[in-house]
């Protein structure tokens, strides 16, 4: 079970585009950019998503809540962190790096 949820966040951080291929090609992650990476690509998909109705609305926001907060100082953290590391900072370079809080509600 554990694998299948992993392999379904992976799909997801790629299908959003938030990871670029050509960047992440050959380069291992350090494990708390790989964590930003896997969080951040959660929270762009929910705030990409159509709120259509309330239901959808109050459940993209708690998801985004879940997952976008935190993430603004989390990617100014890593790229002073990893301000010498070309690789990664092409990856970090790839992130919008002000997404709250505007991005906590749907359809804006």
């Amino acid at each position: 079970m554990k694998k299948r949820a992993c392999c379904l966040v992976l799909i997801a951080v790629l299908a959003c585009g938030s990871i670029r291929m050509d960047a992440v090609a050959g380069t291992e992650l350090p494990p708390d950019v790989a964590a930003f990476a896997e969080r951040r690509g959660l929270c762009d998909h929910y705030r990409g998503e159509d709120p259509y109705d309330e239901e959808r609305a109050a459940f993209l926001r708690e998801n985004m809540e879940r997952y976008c907060t935190g993430t603004d100082a989390e990617l100014a953290r890593l790229k002073k962190k990893y301000s010498g590391n070309k690789p990664v900072m092409d990856i970090l370079n790839g992130y919008e790096e002000d997404i709250e809080p505007d991005s906590t509600s749907p359809g804006e």
